[in-house]
């Protein structure tokens, strides 16, 4: 499972936690980040293109970054495939 959120801090970032991969020194801390944050999509990745998915999730938070208009719907579609 995964979220892609906005930071609610000053610089308003947008990034990904893997909550599967996380461990458990870095579990909580990455937990009450995201959901300080403002929720944009959330998913199972799915299937042995795992690390493909990756690249694409890391393609979508560029895009988004970088001022770039990019929906909940936009991101759902670039993933499909990829989705459990």
């Amino acid at each position: 499972m995964f979220e892609i959120y906005r930071e609610s801090g000053y610089n308003r970032t947008y990034r990904v936690v893997y909550f599967t991969d996380l461990g458990d020194h870095d579990k909580d801390k990455e937990i009450n980040r995201a959901l300080s944050g403002d929720h944009v999509f959330d998913g199972f990745l799915g299937g042995p293109e795992k690390r493909e998915a990756k690249k694409v999730i890391a393609g979508m938070l560029a895009r988004l970054n970088d001022g770039e208009d990019v929906t909940a719907e936009d991101i759902g579609r670039e993933l499909e495939r990829y989705l459990a």
